[in-house]
Order: C-alpha cells, then structure tokens, then sequence
C-alpha cells in the first residue's frame, strides 16, 4: 500500500530549540532555500514514520503572528493558506510566559497544533516543575516534553503528531482565550457581521477573522477583500465602529487591550500548570499580587473591600435617596391636589406613586453596588476574588471559575446563571447555577436598605455585608451537600485567568454601570408597576367594608373634646393640646386603614397564609409582601408601602419606617424577614432561567423547593433563638 503523505509545521519563538528538533528529526534529508517571493530562509526535510511520508517545515522563529516583520508573516501566511495537517509549537519550558504568547496565537487559528516543551531539563534545573498533563487539559490540545540537542522525546512526538492528523476532534470550544466582556461582544457582533457575508468556500475562520480586523491588522484586510470583494468593505467599516467603540471604553487601542488579556490568560495557566522554587522577576500586577493574593493577607483584604462597598453603598447612597424622595413626595402632592378625591386618585396616589416611587428612591444605591461590581472586574480584581477563593471552592468540589458567577449574582441572578455556561463540566455547571441565588442580588438591596435603615440605623452597612457574607457561606455548605448526595463527581480542569491590573476609565466604569443599572428602571414601568396596581387594587376592594367601630364618630368626638379643651386652656397650653388631637386622630385614622387593610382581598390571602410565616416572626404584612416577592424581589418594598404606610395622607417613605415601628415588628423580626428575603425561591426570571440553562423543569422546582425551605428553617432558628436569649 503506498504510504499516506503528512506535512508538519514547526513553529515557535527564536532559541526555541526549534531548528535542532527539525535536525534531529530530519538529519541530511533537508531542503534549503528562500521562500517565494521574500528573502527568508526555507527548510524542508522528510521523514518515514508508521506507515507515513511525512514532510516537516521549518517555519521563521517568530514571537507571534502579529504581522510586523516578514518573518511573521511567512508563519502566518504558511499556516493559512498551506493549511499544514498538524503544528507543532516548539516552546521554551523555561521561558514560558514569553512562549505561550505565539502558542495561544496558534490555538486560535483553529489549527491542529501541538505543544513541544522543549529545553525541560533546562526548567526542570532551574526549579520549574511543569504538570503537562493539566496543561494539556487547560489548553485542549497535546502536550510533549522534549529535550531537542539529545533527541529526547521525539518519537513520542511524531507518535502524537501522527495521532493528531487522524483525529477529527479540535481545540474544544471551552478551552478557547477569552476576553473581557466588552471585547467578546465586539467579536461577536462582527463574527455575525461576516458569517452573513460569506459562503461555505471562506477559507479563514471567523472567530480570527473578527479579532485580527478589531486588531487593525492590514493583511487580513487585504485578504478578505480578495476573497469576499465589495461585500467586506461593510464588514471592515462594521470592525471601524467596533474599534472606536473600545477605544472610548478603555482609552487604549484594542490591540493591546487584548495583549494585556492574553498573557492574563498565560498567567492563569502558569499559576494552575507550574510549581517555581525559585525567585522569579515580577512585574507591576504581580507585585500587587503578592499583597492582594497573599495566603494571610488576600482573604481579609477581600472581606475588607466587599464591606466597604456595601457601605458605600448605603452611606453614600443616602443622601440622593433623601432627594428622591423629597421628589416622590412632592410629585405624589401635586397629583393628589390635582385630582378630586375617589378612586382615581387613590389609584396613582397610593398605587402607581407610592408603589413605584417606594422602589425608585433605591437607584442611588442600586448604581453604587454596580458601580463598585464594575470597579472591581475592570481593574482585574474580580479575578483575584475568584483565585482567592478557589481553596474555599474546592471544598465543595467546584474551582475559583465558579465563583465568578456567583459574584457577578450580587448584581442579578439571571446574568449570573447564564455564565456558567462557561463551565466544562455538566455536574460543575447544575451545581453552581443551584448555589448561585444564594448570592443577593440587587433587586433584594431595597428590602434590606429599608429594613436595616429602620431597625438597624447605626450599623446598617454592616448588617447588610452580614447578609451578603451569609449568602456565601450558606450555598458553599449547600455546594458540599449536593456535591455529596446530587451531584457526585470531581471538578474539571480550567485555567484561572489573571489578566494584569489596569487603571479603570470613568467612562468606562459609569457605561458599565449604566447599562446594568437600565434593567432596573425597564422593572419600574412594567412589572413593578403591574405589581404595585395588583396590590393597590387587592389591598383597596371590597370597597363596602363593614368596621367593627364607628372612626368617623370617634375623630368626631376627639375634635369636640379638644376643641373645649383649647377654649378652656391657658395660651401656652393650647399647641400641647392641639398636638395630643392631632396624634390621636392620626392614631385613629391608622387604625381604620389597619383594618381596612385586613378585610381587604390581600389581607384575607395573608391570614391564610400567616400561620406558616407566624413562627419566623413575621406578619400577615410580611407574608403577602414575601408571596409577591416571588415575581421581583423589589415588589416586596412597593408591597410593605401599601400595607404598612397606613397613613394615607402622607406619601413619603418616612411614613413606611415610621409605620414599620408601630407596627409590632422588632429589630428580631426584621431580621428574619430579611434572612428570608436573602434565602428564599428567587424571582419568576430566574426560576425560568434554571429551567433554560439546566434543561430540566425539575431543577427549576427542587430549587425553588429547596431554597425556601432553607429560608424558613434559618429565619425560625434566628427568630426563635433570638427570643429565647431574650433579644426579641
């Protein structure tokens, strides 16, 4: 049979040890020339391998494929067109930072391509001890120790090489560079852009196309006009915008944004492939590193910073939010002076003004907490976060990569179950997207601003970071039990990617705040707004509601007592006495609308319900204000303003602290209604987006079983341990 033909690249950086690999496989079996057109040397050689004719091409030593020499562009160009069945990357063990650069390059030219680490007994005497197997497993492709000058590691090579042509499998999607989320959707945008371009014969793939045009590269431009003609002039002038877009984000061109993204990259993979005793140089972000991931300092720094964002966001945030609701309050004025008294008017007063305008007054502090989430994911920190508590993670089988979900969940939970999908793993993949509502998101904010600044008022901040740290702590206890008794298995490799520190741009920072900030305001004019409407108008019918005293008579009475006691009163009497009036017909005027509020259709539901909330300490109020917490969390604040602001004549918030005082309700209780809001079935979206991601209904119900059930066993061990230590 005659032998099948194989043609391999080498490729790798110069002193590589590339071209005494290509001597040691090929030996006088070479050809040396020029390649066309450019005076670069040329080296062909063949060799006989299991039942191959194999062709071996010396490719220029380049330090990556970005065309600024004629060297790199000979690799570059070979690569594309020549379409070699297999490279081979010959890397410096030692050197590996520097190496890894071209080798990544290579992976995304969606190549078949293998990874020599060549001089290791070179990094092995300089204290290097290289895991090829992990690095193999992070990267998707083959790894091979080799030592070139003695022929170490060659046939095993060949082998791998060989076995690699034959295999159809490529460098699996999830193994690919990512980019930071600006970029990523840049890529995306202009990948659609260019599929709707081209045909099945495009020669390159898209993916690369779309970062080399964001990258400005030249030759590729030239390329794709050759091949595509008029229609790439749309796709470069698309790659144009794209470019200037990033630009204003990071004030930098994207090209080196994506540099700097790269050896983030690089330096994941070193972190998690290499164990260094000895003393290595450092640069800017690992000097930093040093303080920020120490074993003994990073974890409480970490701590540190998340409290002094919750802080921030409520001691900062409360001043706009008096402004806001100076304005709620005014606005709610004017419409009630406007309309004549009926149910129109208790509509948008009570209803439309007092439910939304009870949430609205949060979005100082909601665009704080995003403002802050973003400070930390565009300096890089958000991914020291996740390294940091990679030990922790482990504990409950998963890595450091599924904590970034679950950080980017203290914005919204939706969000952050979708991005688990960058999760090899199925089991990895269901058991964070389970654990992942633990983490408070945004929308429970309101609740606890309310609830911590009326019982809390001095500590506030730090009752709200409590929340948030016993989130944490109770879906890593629920990761370890379903990672014991659901979810058996062990984590799968990924590369910890530590992209260097950067100086955030405002600009930046205030987009990315912005745009998370707007699904907020989207929730004021539709489903808060309906919430608020459904309660106002259960809370509000059956209008013929029959009271058990006459308050009318009452506030009569009161007026006629005082108005003799004034008269009879000595001058400096009469504003103590016309104060005691007002307060008791107040009193009066809260009693009626308490037990109007009971006889209404949502107090019936929430006399139904009150037995299962009685023993967490918590009210009828509370009850119905949790049960519609189940659509958004935010229409659990819209809900207590209705049921609790029970003084109908003053629409400020202050009336729902105030209300929430006289009400019955203790810093105890307001504990554990917090406790529950942070634990329990998350909203209707989210639920939708288990079911989605997890492919399964049952997912979506067991969790919504799940984490009640937590919240309530939690809020009952914290109200009835509270009480009976006296705290109640």
């Amino acid at each position: 049979m005659p032998k099948k033909l194989l043609r391999i690249a080498l490729a790798g950086n110069p002193n590589s040890g590339k071209t005494t690999i290509f001597n040691n496989l090929t030996g006088t079996r070479q050809k040396v020339g020029n390649w066309p057109g450019v005076t670069v040397e040329k080296k062909e050689g063949e060799i006989s391998r299991n039942g191959y004719d194999i062709k071996v091409i010396d490719l220029p030593g380049t330090y990556s494929l970005t065309p600024f020499s004629i060297e790199e562009i000979v690799a570059r160009d070979f690569i594309l067109e020549e379409n070699p069945d297999v490279v081979i990357d010959i890397i410096d063990a030692s050197n590996l930072e520097r190496s890894l650069y071209l080798a990544n390059q290579l992976r995304e030219l969606d190549c078949k391509v293998i990874f020599a680490l060549n001089m290791a007994d070179l990094a092995k005497a300089r204290g290097m001890q290289i895991d090829a197997g992990i690095m193999s497993d992070l990267l998707g492709v083959p790894v091979v120790f080799t030592v070139g000058n003695k022929g170490e590691g060659l046939k095993e090579l060949i082998q791998t090489a060989v076995d690699l042509s034959e295999s159809s499998s490529g460098i699996p999607e999830e193994r690919r560079v990512r980019y930071s989320k600006d970029i990523e959707a840049a890529i995306a945008d202009l990948k659609d852009v260019l599929i709707e371009q081209i045909d099945d014969t495009f020669p390159y793939n898209p993916r690369w196309i779309a970062i080399k045009l964001l990258e400005d590269d030249e030759i590729v431009k030239k390329r794709i006009r050759k091949k595509m003609g008029e229609p790439a002039e749309s796709v470069i002038e698309t790659a144009r915008q794209l470019r200037g877009q990033l630009m204003g984000r990071f004030d930098e061109d994207p090209e080196i944004v994506m540099t700097d993204e790269r050896y983030g990259f690089i330096a994941g993979i070193i972190r998690e492939a290499v164990t260094n005793s000895i003393r290595r140089r450092v640069d800017i972000s690992r000097n930093i590193d040093l303080v920020l991931t120490n074993r003994f300092l990073g974890f409480p720094i970490f701590i540190f910073f998340i409290w002094a964002m919750f802080q921030v966001t409520f001691t900062l945030g409360a001043y706009p939010m008096g402004w806001i609701d100076a304005g709620v309050g005014l606005l709610s004025s004017f419409v009630g002076g406007l309309l004549p008294a009926g149910l129109v008017r208790d509509l948008l007063v009570n209803g439309v003004i007092a439910g939304v305008g009870s949430i609205i007054i949060f979005l100082p502090n909601i665009l704080l907490l995003f403002f802050c989430i973003a400070l930390f994911e565009d300096t890089g920190y958000m991914s020291r976060a996740a390294f940091l508590m990679d030990k922790i993670m482990h504990l409950i089988g998963l890595h450091g990569k599924s904590f970034i979900p679950m950080l980017m969940g203290f914005g919204c939970n939706v969000p952050a179950i979708m991005a688990t999908r960058t999760l090899e793993s199925r089991k990895d993949r269901i058991l964070t997207i389970m654990i992942t509502p633990f983490m408070s998101c945004s929308a429970r904010l309101p609740v606890y601003i309310v609830l911590a600044g009326t019982f809390f008022a001095a500590s506030a901040g730090t009752v709200i970071f409590m929340l948030y740290v016993l989130g944490i702590v109770v879906a890593i206890l629920t990761g370890r039990l379903f990672r014991s008794v659901l979810l058996r298995g062990f984590e799968a490799p990924f590369v910890m990617e530590l992209p260097p520190y950067r100086m955030p741009m405002v600009k930046s920072l205030l987009i990315h705040m912005w745009d998370r900030s707007k699904m907020f305001l989207k929730k004021m004019g539709g489903i808060i707004l309906v919430g608020s409407v459904v309660v106002w108008t259960l809370s509000t019918f059956p209008r013929d509601i029959e009271y058990s005293r006459d308050y009318g008579a009452e506030i009569g009475r009161i007026n006629t007592v005082y108005a003799e006691k004034i008269g009879d009163a000595a001058p400096d009497r009469v504003e103590a006495l016309k104060r005691e009036r007002d307060e008791l017909i107040q009193e009066t005027k809260n009693l009626r609308s308490a037990e109007k509020a009971r006889k209404s259709y949502i107090g019936r539901i929430g006399h139904i319900i009150e037995p299962v909330f009685e023993p967490i300490g918590i009210d009828w109020r509370g009850s119905v204000s949790l049960l519609t917490g189940f659509v958004a969390k935010e229409i659990v604040v819209s809900t207590m303003g209705v049921l609790y602001a029970v003084d109908e004549d003053d629409a400020e918030s202050e009336a729902l602290h105030s209300a929430l005082k006289k009400s019955g309700m203790t810093p105890l209780s307001a504990l554990a209604l917090m406790l529950f809001v942070l634990l329990y079935i998350p909203c209707l979206a989210t639920v939708a987006v288990i079911a989605q991601e997890t492919g399964s209904i049952r997912w979506a119900l067991f969790n919504v079983a799940y984490t009640t059930g937590v919240a309530w066993v939690m809020a009952f061990i914290v109200y009835q341990g509270g009480t009976l230590l006296g705290l109640g």
